[in-house]
């Protein structure tokens, strides 16, 4: 089964973010990352959306997924969206 990263994120520093962006999309790839969405138009149908930015990433399986998020690569790149930006992330397995 896929993993998938799926994160709501609000930018508060939109030119720092811009280091992450830059420095994650490598990671991503290592572990078989795939981006479906990154912000983009959206309509709200239901409930709240709580922040402007969606982002979705698929990775191969749900554990490759988990290794990118926990990996040595990563590690340096998480405190620059964390530093910037505001988010509720969850990964899952999907079909």
């Amino acid at each position: 089964m896929s993993g998938y990263v799926i994160a709501n994120i609000d930018v508060k520093n939109p030119e720092a973010y811009k280091e992450y962006v830059g420095k994650v999309v490598p990671t991503v790839q290592k572990f078989g990352g795939e981006y479906l969405v990154r912000a983009g138009e959206y309509k709200v149908i239901d409930g709240e959306w709580k922040y402007p930015r969606t982002v979705v990433i698929k990775f191969p399986t749900y554990e490759k997924a988990l290794e990118w998020y926990d990996s040595e690569e990563y590690k340096p790149v998480k405190p620059i969206r964390l530093a910037n930006s505001v988010a509720n992330a969850i990964i899952i397995k999907g079909v």
